[in-house]
Protein backbone atom coordinates (compact mmCIF):
# COMPACT_ATOMS: atom_id res chain seq x y z
CA UNK A 1 0.00 0.00 0.00
CA UNK A 2 1.21 3.53 -1.24
CA UNK A 3 0.59 7.06 0.60
CA UNK A 4 -1.29 7.46 3.86
CA UNK A 5 -2.85 4.76 5.50
CA UNK A 6 -5.81 4.81 7.85
CA UNK A 7 -6.75 1.94 9.79
CA UNK A 8 -10.46 1.59 11.36
CA UNK A 9 -11.37 -1.92 13.17
CA UNK A 10 -15.20 -2.49 13.14
CA UNK A 11 -16.13 1.21 12.05
CA UNK A 12 -13.72 3.40 14.40
CA UNK A 13 -10.11 4.08 14.52
CA UNK A 14 -8.23 1.23 15.17
CA UNK A 15 -6.88 1.50 19.17
CA UNK A 16 -3.57 0.69 20.55
CA UNK A 17 -4.62 -2.56 21.80
CA UNK A 18 -5.82 -3.50 18.30
CA UNK A 19 -2.45 -2.56 17.27
CA UNK A 20 -0.47 -4.68 19.64
CA UNK A 21 -2.84 -7.89 19.00
CA UNK A 22 -2.24 -7.62 15.02
CA UNK A 23 1.30 -7.26 15.65
CA UNK A 24 2.12 -10.20 17.99
CA UNK A 25 -0.72 -12.69 16.08
CA UNK A 26 -0.43 -13.49 12.71
CA UNK A 27 -3.90 -14.97 12.16
CA UNK A 28 -5.89 -14.39 9.82
CA UNK A 29 -7.19 -13.42 6.12
CA UNK A 30 -7.97 -10.63 3.91
CA UNK A 31 -8.61 -9.15 0.68
CA UNK A 32 -7.56 -6.28 -1.15
CA UNK A 33 -8.78 -4.19 -4.27
CA UNK A 34 -9.56 -1.00 -5.56
CA UNK A 35 -12.32 1.79 -5.50
CA UNK A 36 -13.16 3.55 -8.39
CA UNK A 37 -16.67 6.09 -8.09
CA UNK A 38 -17.98 3.60 -5.05
CA UNK A 39 -17.58 0.42 -6.84
CA UNK A 40 -15.01 -2.25 -7.11
CA UNK A 41 -14.76 -5.22 -10.00
CA UNK A 42 -15.20 -8.62 -8.77
CA UNK A 43 -16.48 -6.96 -5.22
CA UNK A 44 -19.37 -10.46 -4.90
CA UNK A 45 -15.91 -12.71 -5.19
CA UNK A 46 -14.32 -10.81 -2.61
CA UNK A 47 -17.26 -10.82 -0.15
CA UNK A 48 -17.89 -14.67 -0.61
CA UNK A 49 -13.75 -15.60 -0.06
CA UNK A 50 -14.30 -13.12 3.12
CA UNK A 51 -17.58 -14.70 4.53
CA UNK A 52 -16.06 -18.12 3.32
CA UNK A 53 -12.25 -18.00 5.39
CA UNK A 54 -14.16 -16.25 8.45
CA UNK A 55 -16.21 -19.83 8.84
CA UNK A 56 -12.86 -21.31 8.03
CA UNK A 57 -10.65 -19.32 10.52
CA UNK A 58 -13.24 -18.52 13.16
CA UNK A 59 -16.40 -20.61 13.14
CA UNK A 60 -18.73 -17.64 11.97
CA UNK A 61 -19.42 -15.54 9.38
CA UNK A 62 -19.51 -11.82 9.41
CA UNK A 63 -22.06 -10.90 7.13
CA UNK A 64 -22.25 -9.51 3.81
CA UNK A 65 -24.52 -6.04 4.56
CA UNK A 66 -21.82 -5.62 7.51
CA UNK A 67 -18.44 -6.16 5.71
CA UNK A 68 -20.34 -3.56 2.89
CA UNK A 69 -21.56 -1.14 5.37
CA UNK A 70 -17.96 -0.86 6.79
CA UNK A 71 -16.10 -1.58 3.38
CA UNK A 72 -19.18 2.20 2.75
CA UNK A 73 -17.47 4.11 6.09
CA UNK A 74 -13.85 3.19 5.60
CA UNK A 75 -14.39 4.67 1.47
CA UNK A 76 -16.38 7.76 2.62
CA UNK A 77 -16.24 10.12 0.15
CA UNK A 78 -13.38 9.35 -1.79
CA UNK A 79 -13.26 9.09 -5.47
CA UNK A 80 -10.43 6.02 -5.29
CA UNK A 81 -8.84 4.39 -3.05
CA UNK A 82 -7.46 0.87 -2.49
CA UNK A 83 -9.35 -1.14 0.74
CA UNK A 84 -7.37 -3.98 2.72
CA UNK A 85 -9.99 -6.04 4.19
CA UNK A 86 -8.77 -7.81 7.22
CA UNK A 87 -10.22 -10.39 9.80
CA UNK A 88 -9.03 -11.05 13.20
CA UNK A 89 -9.94 -11.92 16.69
CA UNK A 90 -8.17 -11.06 20.09
CA UNK A 91 -9.54 -13.99 21.87
CA UNK A 92 -7.26 -16.16 19.34
CA UNK A 93 -3.39 -16.31 20.38
CA UNK A 94 -0.71 -19.29 20.29
CA UNK A 95 -1.89 -20.25 24.25
CA UNK A 96 -5.77 -19.53 23.62
CA UNK A 97 -6.54 -20.69 19.64
CA UNK A 98 -10.16 -22.35 20.27
CA UNK A 99 -11.87 -19.46 20.69
CA UNK A 100 -14.90 -19.31 18.29
CA UNK A 101 -16.99 -16.69 17.05
CA UNK A 102 -17.88 -13.58 14.49
CA UNK A 103 -14.19 -12.05 14.26
CA UNK A 104 -13.57 -8.42 14.23
CA UNK A 105 -12.69 -6.35 10.90
CA UNK A 106 -10.06 -4.27 10.26
CA UNK A 107 -9.98 -2.14 7.11
CA UNK A 108 -6.70 -0.31 6.02
CA UNK A 109 -7.62 2.68 3.46
CA UNK A 110 -4.84 4.08 1.39
CA UNK A 111 -4.42 5.76 -2.35
CA UNK A 112 -4.48 2.82 -4.84
CA UNK A 113 -1.09 1.50 -5.32
CA UNK A 114 0.46 0.94 -8.48
CA UNK A 115 0.82 -1.91 -10.41
CA UNK A 116 3.61 -4.60 -10.11
CA UNK A 117 5.72 -3.45 -13.54
CA UNK A 118 5.97 -4.89 -16.38
CA UNK A 119 7.96 -7.34 -18.40
CA UNK A 120 8.79 -9.50 -15.34
CA UNK A 121 11.39 -12.09 -15.03
CA UNK A 122 10.83 -14.54 -12.43
CA UNK A 123 12.40 -17.49 -10.55
CA UNK A 124 11.22 -20.71 -10.14
CA UNK A 125 11.10 -21.55 -6.65
CA UNK A 126 9.84 -25.03 -4.95
CA UNK A 127 7.63 -23.78 -2.88
CA UNK A 128 3.50 -24.17 -0.82
CA UNK A 129 1.69 -21.29 1.16
CA UNK A 130 0.39 -22.97 4.09
CA UNK A 131 -3.52 -23.01 3.53
CA UNK A 132 -3.00 -22.72 0.05
CA UNK A 133 -7.03 -22.01 -0.89
CA UNK A 134 -7.04 -18.92 1.93
CA UNK A 135 -5.81 -15.72 1.68
CA UNK A 136 -4.62 -15.18 4.84
CA UNK A 137 -2.07 -13.07 6.86
CA UNK A 138 1.19 -15.16 7.20
CA UNK A 139 3.46 -13.75 4.59
CA UNK A 140 6.92 -14.87 5.96
CA UNK A 141 7.22 -17.20 3.00
CA UNK A 142 6.07 -14.85 0.50
CA UNK A 143 8.65 -11.88 1.61
CA UNK A 144 11.79 -14.50 2.01
CA UNK A 145 10.52 -15.56 -1.89
CA UNK A 146 10.92 -12.36 -3.14
CA UNK A 147 13.46 -11.40 -1.21
CA UNK A 148 15.70 -14.39 -2.61
CA UNK A 149 14.78 -13.94 -6.57
CA UNK A 150 15.57 -10.32 -6.37
CA UNK A 151 18.90 -11.25 -5.00
CA UNK A 152 19.65 -13.58 -7.44
CA UNK A 153 18.43 -10.71 -10.10
CA UNK A 154 14.93 -11.66 -10.40
CA UNK A 155 11.76 -9.35 -10.39
CA UNK A 156 9.67 -12.24 -8.13
CA UNK A 157 9.12 -15.91 -7.63
CA UNK A 158 6.73 -18.31 -8.76
CA UNK A 159 6.06 -21.38 -7.03
CA UNK A 160 6.38 -25.19 -8.20
CA UNK A 161 4.88 -27.47 -5.67
CA UNK A 162 5.96 -31.04 -4.82
CA UNK A 163 4.84 -33.13 -7.32
CA UNK A 164 6.97 -30.54 -10.09
CA UNK A 165 3.62 -28.05 -11.37
CA UNK A 166 3.85 -24.49 -11.17
CA UNK A 167 1.35 -23.25 -8.82
CA UNK A 168 1.21 -19.11 -8.04
CA UNK A 169 3.78 -16.45 -7.97
CA UNK A 170 3.80 -14.37 -4.49
CA UNK A 171 1.32 -11.92 -5.11
CA UNK A 172 -0.42 -13.04 -7.85
CA UNK A 173 -1.40 -15.48 -10.40
CA UNK A 174 0.06 -16.93 -13.34
CA UNK A 175 -1.74 -17.65 -16.98
CA UNK A 176 -0.06 -19.22 -19.89
CA UNK A 177 -0.75 -18.32 -23.78
CA UNK A 178 -0.96 -20.85 -26.27
CA UNK A 179 -2.33 -19.20 -29.25
CA UNK A 180 -5.77 -17.67 -28.67
CA UNK A 181 -6.10 -19.84 -25.50
CA UNK A 182 -5.31 -18.93 -21.94
CA UNK A 183 -4.10 -21.85 -20.10
CA UNK A 184 -4.23 -21.70 -15.99
CA UNK A 185 -2.18 -24.23 -14.06
CA UNK A 186 -3.74 -26.72 -12.46
CA UNK A 187 -2.13 -26.95 -8.90
CA UNK A 188 -2.84 -26.26 -5.24
CA UNK A 189 -3.15 -22.42 -5.00
CA UNK A 190 -5.24 -19.54 -4.11
CA UNK A 191 -8.07 -18.43 -6.84
CA UNK A 192 -7.56 -15.00 -7.77
CA UNK A 193 -10.50 -12.64 -7.76
CA UNK A 194 -8.00 -10.89 -10.77
CA UNK A 195 -7.83 -14.84 -12.39
CA UNK A 196 -11.50 -15.33 -12.14
CA UNK A 197 -12.18 -11.52 -13.83
CA UNK A 198 -9.75 -12.22 -16.81
CA UNK A 199 -11.02 -15.93 -17.51
CA UNK A 200 -14.80 -14.34 -17.52
CA UNK A 201 -14.38 -11.54 -19.93
CA UNK A 202 -11.71 -14.41 -22.52
CA UNK A 203 -14.76 -14.72 -24.90
CA UNK A 204 -15.11 -11.29 -25.49
CA UNK A 205 -11.06 -10.77 -25.86
CA UNK A 206 -11.41 -13.57 -28.56
CA UNK A 207 -9.75 -16.05 -26.38
CA UNK A 208 -10.92 -19.15 -24.30
CA UNK A 209 -8.92 -20.61 -21.01
CA UNK A 210 -8.58 -23.68 -19.78
CA UNK A 211 -6.59 -25.48 -16.74
CA UNK A 212 -4.65 -27.79 -16.93
CA UNK A 213 -0.43 -28.65 -15.34
CA UNK A 214 2.01 -27.23 -16.41
CA UNK A 215 5.86 -27.84 -15.54
CA UNK A 216 9.04 -26.28 -16.28
CA UNK A 217 9.32 -28.59 -18.52
CA UNK A 218 6.50 -27.35 -21.00
CA UNK A 219 7.29 -23.75 -21.23
CA UNK A 220 8.55 -24.21 -25.02
CA UNK A 221 4.46 -25.01 -25.45
CA UNK A 222 3.61 -21.43 -24.72
CA UNK A 223 3.80 -18.25 -26.60
CA UNK A 224 3.63 -16.04 -23.67
CA UNK A 225 3.04 -15.97 -20.23
CA UNK A 226 1.37 -13.33 -17.63
CA UNK A 227 0.52 -12.51 -13.73
CA UNK A 228 -2.64 -11.22 -12.86
CA UNK A 229 -3.78 -9.23 -9.05
CA UNK A 230 -5.97 -7.05 -8.18
CA UNK A 231 -3.71 -4.13 -8.29
CA UNK A 232 -2.25 -5.55 -11.92
CA UNK A 233 -4.88 -7.07 -14.16
CA UNK A 234 -2.62 -8.29 -16.48
CA UNK A 235 1.61 -8.05 -17.15
CA UNK A 236 3.82 -9.53 -19.49
CA UNK A 237 6.02 -12.03 -18.05
CA UNK A 238 9.23 -12.10 -20.09
CA UNK A 239 11.23 -14.63 -18.76
CA UNK A 240 11.08 -17.67 -16.58
CA UNK A 241 14.37 -18.44 -14.86
CA UNK A 242 16.37 -18.90 -18.12
CA UNK A 243 13.39 -19.27 -20.67
CA UNK A 244 12.31 -16.27 -22.11
CA UNK A 245 8.75 -15.16 -24.07
CA UNK A 246 8.21 -12.65 -26.66
CA UNK A 247 4.36 -11.72 -25.93
CA UNK A 248 2.34 -11.58 -29.03
CA UNK A 249 1.80 -7.93 -29.86
CA UNK A 250 -1.50 -6.67 -27.92
CA UNK A 251 -1.68 -9.94 -26.07
CA UNK A 252 -1.76 -7.77 -22.71
CA UNK A 253 -4.22 -5.46 -24.03
CA UNK A 254 -6.80 -7.94 -24.48
CA UNK A 255 -5.98 -9.64 -21.36
CA UNK A 256 -6.66 -6.01 -19.80
CA UNK A 257 -9.61 -5.72 -22.09
CA UNK A 258 -10.94 -9.15 -20.61
CA UNK A 259 -10.84 -7.66 -17.10
CA UNK A 260 -12.33 -4.71 -17.22
CA UNK A 261 -14.98 -6.11 -19.39
CA UNK A 262 -16.04 -7.20 -15.60
CA UNK A 263 -18.47 -4.22 -14.25
CA UNK A 264 -17.94 -2.23 -11.04
CA UNK A 265 -20.37 -3.24 -8.61
CA UNK A 266 -21.44 -0.44 -6.10
CA UNK A 267 -20.17 -1.24 -2.67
Amino acid sequence: MAGAVELSVDGTPATPEDLTHLALVNYGAYTSFRVDAGGVRGLALHLARLEAEAVELFGEPVGEARLRELMRAAVGDRDACWLRVSLFSPGISPRTPDWQGVPRVMIATSPPPPPLGAGLRVQLQAYAREAAHLKHVATFGLIQARRAARAAGFDDALFVDSQGRISEGSLWNVGFVRGDEVVWPQATMLAGVAQALVQEGLGGAGLTGVTEPVRAADLDRFDAAFLCNSATPACAVVAIDAHSFTPAGGLIDRLEAAWMSNPPEPI
